[in-house]
């Protein structure tokens, strides 16, 4: 449709000689030269006129939820309006769970104006001002240059993050899930990150984070290991190079990431699941060789974290081993694979620090973005990228999602059990709900016989440090006392005395089959996991259907073969049993009354079969 006021301009007049003929103006021939030049200058003409007719770039409108402030600038404001000011930082610093970022030079709505250097820098002046005034620190991220201005005057906009620990907590804490196939590079990658020092090229970097004498023998994992990484209040890297101790870590960072090196060999593949579904992950680092591209179980753990709807970001390592048009063709494999309609991700190549911000940023706003990260160990090689990125990314629940949650009855994930000389009992895991105090009393269960017993936490500790409270979705080690180690085991949740906990032997699940060699019908046993449960079940029925084929949905009764479990409604289920793999979510629990009568009429129908 024209628009009446636009100016239409006729189309010149065709000639007969049809248009691949050469010839024009009333037949006459026209040289491919001129016409070169013409277009040349049309072009010309176009860009000058289109660099004058430049749209203003914006932004995102500012939203009035989040950690994300918009200021135009902050020149001298007045006592009234800087306590107004202060007051408002601390709304997006609690709305951040402790990081806030600015955009200095942006209206409202999102439009980029730019601010002159001298207005900028009393800006930046008055922003930490405002910080000093709430105990919080700044870091100036990046300058961006906005250059649609017809003055040509030089204006920017500045990107600053403001950090400060809550009261109520010693550090922000994010876990990254380290995933990758066999001898791909993770756990020398978390030991150059931690340690500080890069590595020779024959694996020293990853020494320290084994845990068996047959990883370190054969270089690889084959447990779930936990190395942590700080970063201070200015953004500045704290590890083991500076430090002596994780306590030391602990107390001189701000923000802590903690890394869960889960195996990358086939063979330990209920291991890494474990870690996935057991550990609630913020975010997965899926480690590519740059030499051997998308091999052996990347492609799995891609899909695990999918599947468990894991935010995932991609890091290949060993560049110094490749040629560049090596790297670039494992980037565009990972690109490839990434586009495809199952996955529907946008991936993101980091290639400097403004894009690592960038990335960063909009990584925790879209899990459809995937940033990609190119680096070596050996020779240190984008490693400061991976720093930037970790330094900034926020975690994904925001404060409101964290208040609901401890408002709950306290829930305890029990993921390990130790036994430590003069301590006694140790539990560690994740605390789903609720509040834990030391001193507190709950009850831990089911036994085998369905029951839930009675202990006392005595102390806290979190990353090796003592802590006395405990809050939802962190991590931590209880210690128990003289507690009989031996009536606990993986799977278990501590929870308040208060809670009437549901603890069932069959349940069932909307599921989907995403891998069968045949069909998956009634009889057929997999090993379930949901969350930090994981045991063998075996379908009693399909609901509507006699099998299942790769693809197809349905609703299945399943039922664990050894001992009933705690299970909550909704929650994430994953099972597997060869190449068979399934994903879901639980539906409906069956009161263990009603499992132990079913029970007990199928024991007896086969007593009388037989």
């Amino acid at each position: 449709m024209v628009d009446p006021t636009d100016t239409v301009v006729a189309p010149p007049p065709r000639s007969r000689h049809g248009p691949g003929s050469g010839c024009g103006n009333n037949g006459r021939k026209t040289s491919k030269r001129s016409r070169t030049k013409r277009g040349k200058r049309g072009r010309k003409r176009r860009n000058k006129k289109s660099r004058n007719n430049r749209s203003p770039p914006f932004l995102p409108p500012e939203a009035e939820e989040g950690n994300i402030e918009y200021k135009l600038k902050l020149v001298n404001p007045t006592q009234y309006r800087f306590e107004h000011l202060a007051t408002q930082l601390k709304w997006r610093l609690q709305e951040g769970r402790g990081e806030a970022v600015y955009q200095i030079g942006v209206e409202d709505n999102g439009l980029l104006v730019g601010l002159t250097e001298a207005d900028m820098k009393a800006s930046l002046k008055t922003l930490k001002r405002m910080a000093e005034k709430v105990g919080a620190d700044i870091t100036l991220l990046r300058e961006r240059e906005v250059d649609y201005d017809l003055d040509r005057n030089t204006r920017k906009i500045a990107e600053v993050l403001v950090r400060k620990v809550p009261d109520d907590q010693q550090f922000l804490d994010l876990r990254v899930a380290v995933l990758g196939n066999v001898d791909s590079g993770k756990s020398t990658l978390l030991g150059v990150l931690t340690q500080g020092e890069l590595d020779n090229g024959r694996g020293r970097a990853r020494l320290n984070l084994f845990r068996h004498l047959h990883e370190i023998q054969t270089g690889r994992t084959s447990s779930i290991s936990f190395e942590i990484l700080g970063f201070n209040s200015k953004g500045e890297v704290v590890n083991y190079s500076e430090s002596r101790t994780a306590e030391e870590i602990c107390e001189s960072s701000s923000k802590m990431i903690t890394f869960i090196d889960l195996a990358g060999h086939h063979k330990y593949l209920k291991t890494t699941i474990f870690g996935l579904t057991s550990y609630c992950p913020d975010f997965a680092m899926l480690v590519v060789s740059a030499n051997t591209g998308i091999a052996g179980t990347t492609r799995e753990h891609l899909g695990l974290a999918m599947a468990l709807k894991v935010p995932i970001f991609i890091v290949v390592s060993k560049v110094d081993l490749c040629s560049c048009g090596t790297v670039e063709r494992t980037v565009r494999q990972l690109e490839r694979i990434l586009k495809q309609p199952g996955c529907n991700k946008v991936p993101m190549v980091v290639s400097n620090p403004d894009d690592a911000v960038t990335a960063a940023q909009q990584f925790s706003q879209s899990t459809c973005i995937t940033p990609i990260f190119t680096l070596s160990s050996v020779s240190g090689r984008s490693l400061d990228l991976l720093k930037i990125f970790l330094n900034i990314v926020p975690p994904l629940s925001n404060s409101k999602e964290q208040e609901e949650l401890m408002q709950q009855l306290t829930e305890f994930q029990v993921d390990e059990i130790y036994s430590v000389p003069d301590v006694g009992t140790v539990v560690g895991g994740t605390l789903y709900s609720g509040v834990c105090r030391e001193g507190e009393r709950l009850v831990v269960g089911p036994t085998d016989e369905g029951r839930f017993l009675r202990l006392k936490v005595g102390s806290i500790q979190r990353n090796r440090s003592a802590c006395r409270v405990l809050r939802a979705g962190q991590a931590a080690t209880l210690a128990l006392g003289n507690f009989d180690r031996s009536l606990l085991r993986k799977g278990m949740v501590m929870v308040s005395p208060k809670m009437n906990p549901t603890i069932c032997c069959q349940f069932e699940a909307a599921i989907v089959l995403l891998f069968h060699a045949k069909t998956f019908r009634r009889g057929s046993q997999v090993t379930v996991h949901v969350g930090n449960v994981r045991q063998t079940a075996i379908v009693e029925s399909l609901h509507g259907k006699d099998e299942l084929r790769t693809g197809e949905r349905a609703v299945v009764h399943f039922r664990f073969i050894k001992h009933p479990e705690y299970l909550r409604l909704g929650a994430k289920l994953l099972f597997r049993e060869g190449v068979t793999k399934g994903i879901g979510h639980v539906t409906r629990l069956l009161p263990r009354s009603h499992n132990h009568d079913q029970n007990q009429n199928h024991d007896q129908n086969l007593q009388g079969h037989f």
